[in-house]
């Protein structure tokens, strides 16, 4: 069976990291299975789609890493729909309800009241033609349900939750056209799956109740299923649903510096039995990503955990990666060098700047017999051969310096930082003039 997964964004907005999860296992599951990767735009909400979004959702996939082999819109798809849902008229398997949202409250209000569950309680299919015309003439437009069968459970083998059983009759039939005529999201997307051939559901628990829904959608179009795997949520770092999460945005972390691989990483493996590591690129998350993984306990994000496995990450990441983002001029041993050292790829400017360029002196008065030492012996020793060795060897020798005494003030003269990348490799970097006129002030 060849894999299709799909991840289905509303362009209503940019992609924040709740929905950016779902989207990297989607696309984790189709990888590691040879398959395809469906990019769906859900744009039926024509007020609150905007076009700027759709091309924020397709920067913020192409700087994830997260390329889709196909694209479709909804909003291009509506002639499916309208033959799906006549389809169903005909079988029986929709009917129009004309209750206002006001009576449906009202309704629910006094269920709950009774102590009852809030379950739609078929009134529309007791109307009879004559009663449905009435309602119209007074203006009233319908809106279409979908009819449960009230025969049979309702059961899937769930990758994530395992098995899974709903009683039709303790569910609302659901709304899947609106009075306007707009298209609600359930429909609508079974009907996508089918004609897509999607194999794999991928997203979040909180659409359990709904996929409950669609099982019978798809059974009465007549397609099987597809296997669904519901994850558990994405909570905060204060180990609860945060509205902080659903505006932590692709663009706002690539502003930070946070590198996109860091990002698929963690999401790849929170809320999973596996490691959350730093990678240079998918291969590994591909080669290990299976629901079994998956735990049902929520997955936490911390911005601060993510910020830490970024660094481990630039410290991956080879010379031809990120030679496009760094100064112009910066070398691969120039990089090398600071990359221990660096929490973002763009603090290598500044690392930069203190090889090639001006360093404010920042020695301590006391030590400027010692820097003058440093500066005689920087000119006597082969600068071809270990230079930071030879300096620091011949400075203990003449003044009997060890130790932080010995190592701190060169490192404040040369660099004017309290530390940093080891010396050893920036000093040949700085070079032999630029290094004697620091140590000589």
């Amino acid at each position: 069976m060849r894999v299709v997964t799909r991840f289905a964004p509303a362009p209503t907005g940019r992609l924040h990291v709740g929905n950016i999860r779902t989207a990297v296992h989607n696309w984790l599951w189709a990888r590691r299975n040879g398959g395809t990767f469906i990019l769906r735009l859900d744009d039926t909400d024509r007020e609150r789609s905007r076009e700027e979004h759709v091309e924020g959702i397709r920067e913020d996939l192409a700087w994830l890493g997260l390329a889709p082999d196909e694209e479709h819109r909804q909003s291009a798809r509506f002639a499916r729909y309208e033959a799906a849902l006549e389809r169903l008229k005909a079988a029986g398997r929709v009917y129009p309800a004309y209750e206002t949202a006001q009576e449906l409250e009202l309704k629910r209000k006094v269920q709950l009241g009774r102590g009852k569950p809030p379950v739609y309680d078929r009134a529309a299919l007791a109307l009879t033609e004559a009663e449905r015309a009435i309602l119209e003439a007074e203006g009233r437009r319908p809106h279409w349900r979908f009819r449960l069968d009230h025969g049979a459970p309702i059961a899937w083998d769930d990758l994530v939750r395992g098995p899974q059983h709903f009683d039709p009759a303790l569910l609302s039939d659901p709304i899947v056209r609106r009075e306007d005529g707009s298209w609600l999201y359930m429909l609508p997307s079974a009907v996508d799956d089918i004609d897509l051939g999607v194999t794999h559901v991928v997203r979040g628990e909180d659409h359990v109740a709904n996929t409950a829904l669609q099982v019978q959608m798809f059974e009465a179009l007549g397609a099987a299923p597809p296997a669904f795997a519901h994850e558990a949520l994405l909570v905060g770092s204060e180990g609860k649903l945060s509205k902080r999460l659903g505006s932590l945005g692709a663009d706002t972390l690539r502003e930070q510096g946070i590198e996109p691989i860091a990002l698929v990483a963690k999401l790849a493996r929170i809320g999973t039995s596996l490691p959350v590591e730093p990678v240079a690129d998918a291969g590994p998350l591909i080669e290990t990503f299976d629901f079994s993984t998956f735990g049902r306990a929520p997955a936490r994000f911390d911005l601060d955990e993510l910020t830490a496995l970024n660094a481990r990450v630039v410290h991956l990441l080879p010379y031809a990666a990120v030679a496009e983002r760094l100064p112009e001029g910066m070398s691969e041993a120039d990089w090398l060098a600071v990359r221990p050292n660096l929490r973002t790829v763009a603090e290598a400017a500044d690392w930069w700047a203190i090889l090639h360029g001006h360093v404010e002196a920042a020695a301590d008065p006391g030590d400027a017999h010692f820097l003058a030492a440093a500066a005689a012996v920087a000119a006597e020793i082969d600068w071809e051969a270990d230079p930071w060795r030879q300096l620091t060897t011949l400075l203990k020798e003449r003044t009997g310096r060890t130790g932080r005494a010995l190592f701190h003030p060169l490192r404040r003269a040369l660099t004017g930082r309290d530390s940093g990348p080891e010396m050893a490799a920036l000093l040949p970097l700085i070079g032999r003039d630029e290094a004697i006129a620091r140590l000589g002030g």
